[in-house]
């Protein structure tokens, strides 16, 4: 059996119980489960270039590759396998690629949850 519906099942939690916090942020925020399964809020995706939250959620493309400057990828791929592996958060700072070209520098505040037994990241961005 594949995690892809237990991942359906997060996304639909979050969308349910995350969102309007995830809305609301005065900062820009992501939840990660995979490539596939990944919500934001707004400030997030006009941070990268994207036109709305829905546009960035349906870009399929490798997470690492597709949104991180290649500098940051190993600080932020350590940070997430220490929230799964460990359930440690962090703050550490990441470059972002933005999808017109072009980074933006941040501080990231990881927080590791679950649901369901399957865990998965939630991200503050400044």
């Amino acid at each position: 059996m594949t995690s892809e519906p237990k991942h359906e099942a997060i996304i639909d939690w979050l969308n349910q119980e995350l969102k309007p916090m995830l809305e609301a942020s005065q900062q820009a925020t992501y939840v990660y489960v995979c490539d596939e399964h990944k919500i934001c809020n707004q400030k997030f995706a006009s941070m990268l270039g994207y036109r709305s939250a829905q546009q960035w959620t349906a870009d399929n493309v490798p997470f690492l590759d597709g949104f991180v400057a290649e500098g940051s990828r190993d600080t932020l791929l350590s940070a997430y396998q220490a929230a799964m592996n460990h359930g440690v958060g962090s703050h550490l700072e990441v470059v972002w690629r933005k999808k017109t070209g072009g980074t933006v520098n941040s501080q990231v505040i990881l927080v590791p949850l679950s649901y369901q037994g399957q865990r998965f990241a939630l991200h503050f961005i400044s």
